[in-house]
């Protein structure tokens, strides 16, 4: 019997990323938001959003709130649009579903996950998994002549939080799991409130301070001596100039290097301290007051928690996937606070993927093509016949059965009361 092809969905809440197995073009990345432009007062749909020109002043409503998924009517929309045939073109009856979910989702949000799956889309069969579950089937911790080890630690920067996942056996010990309500979108906000208090107004302007974070951070190894050169004195090595961009004549922002000729009428950015204060904020949290572990400290707690005797192999095994481990010097900052944490006899290993931000997608790919999808996927006819229960029990994902509460840090109820489940007749096109 053919198989049937697998759309393979990861699920992010910044972007998504997303194929087809039958398909030879690579990874589409689209954005996960229905953004509303003030200046072509149009609005844009998941990747419809390419098309778009001036991006000052846009407004994103987002299907995803505080790292979970709440608003099902925009998500709809966005999912409308993939699997249309102006992106991947799949008759949802015929294909089956790979898909990431945040980690510790809660109970009722996956179950609208299930029903959206198999009686909305009605897809032949799902599987449905975090992103650091899916890393081990993938190339991150891949050695020439080296099996997989089969204990590894991965560090998921994502867009609202940080995750320490170790995984022993193919198996997320989730006792172990750790979490630093740090991500990308905190830094992005930072971000914008130092460059609005110091030098423009941008507290409207996300994804240019976005793009200004990508361009311009990087991880400091030596915080107190970068900060003291940046003091006073605009001509150092660190300051860099980023050239604000200039819809009127669609011409995008950018650094400018010292050969560059001046322009009349550009506005300038200077980024100063800004370029490695907000990177810091993952490693030291209590730069802007918030009470918790930095990264280096969280990874020790996570590895403390695990069996003594294989503590050594998850220290030599660490991997890092999410877009903000793309800073420069990421990984020779968390080197330098890892190993005077760990025993002297205990060998780190920092495994540093090709493009962090597609990491997970591409080792589910690796999943969805072999023979071992169909046996850990859940069929439509087994959730006709055993319901949400099923899916959890095959996926391993009910973390009301794991026991230790206090790695689980749930949303306030007034989060948790924003689900919503309407049909996506009310999100009207403009």
């Amino acid at each position: 019997m053919k198989r049937a092809p697998v759309v393979v969905l990861d699920n992010g809440a910044s972007c998504i990323k997303v194929g087809v197995t039958t398909s030879p073009k690579d990874v589409r990345i689209i954005s996960n938001a229905i953004v509303r432009s003030k200046g072509d007062k149009t609005t844009y749909f998941g990747h419809e959003f390419d098309a778009c020109k001036d991006f000052s002043s846009l407004h994103f409503r987002l299907p995803f709130e505080r790292g979970y998924l709440v608003d099902w009517d925009a998500q709809k929309a966005i999912w409308d649009g993939i699997f249309s045939d102006q992106v991947l073109n799949v008759d949802t009856t015929e294909t089956s579903l790979l898909i990431t979910e945040p980690y510790f989702n809660l109970p009722n949000i996956q179950e609208v996950y299930d029903q959206f799956v198999f009686e909305e889309y009605e897809f032949q069969s799902y599987l449905c998994s975090t992103p650091a579950a899916l890393v081990q089937h993938g190339g991150l911790f891949s050695s020439q002549g080296l099996p997989r080890p089969e204990c590894m630690l991965v560090v998921d920067v994502g867009f609202s939080f940080t995750h320490i996942v170790p995984i022993m056996g193919g198996t997320v010990l989730w006792s172990a799991v750790k979490r630093i309500d740090v991500g990308g979108k905190l830094l992005t906000n930072h971000l914008k409130e130092l460059v609005s208090f110091r030098q423009w107004n941008m507290m409207e302007e996300t994804h240019i301070m976005n793009d200004v974070k990508e361009k311009c951070c990087f991880v400091s190894t030596q915080f107190a001596v970068d900060l003291e050169a940046c003091r006073g004195n605009k001509n150092n090595r660190i300051v860099q100039e980023y050239v604000l961009p200039d819809f009127s004549r669609n011409r995008s922002g950018y650094i400018r290097e010292s050969k560059d000729l001046r322009i009349d009428g550009e506005q300038i950015l200077y980024m100063g301290n800004e370029r490695f204060s907000i990177p810091e904020v993952l490693f030291c949290p209590d730069h802007i007051g918030l009470h918790q572990a930095g990264l280096g400290e969280a990874i020790v707690q996570s590895i403390s928690l695990l069996p003594e005797d294989l503590q050594g192999m998850f220290w030599a095994n660490i991997g890092l996937i999410g877009g903000s481990t793309k800073f420069p010097g990421f990984s020779a900052r968390l080197m330098s606070e890892l190993r005077p944490c760990a025993p002297a006899d205990c060998e780190i290993k920092i495994y540093e993927s090709k493009d962090a931000v597609t990491e997970a997608y591409h080792s589910a790919m690796a999943l969805a093509k072999t023979s071992a999808f169909s046996n850990i996927a859940v069929t439509r006819a087994e959730y006709l016949e055993g319901g949400s229960g099923y899916c959890r029990r095959k996926f391993g994902t009910d973390y009301d059965r794991v026991g230790d509460e206090e790695r689980v840090r749930t949303p306030p109820p007034s989060a948790r009361m924003k689900v919503r489940t309407r049909t996506v007749s009310t999100v009207k096109r403009r």
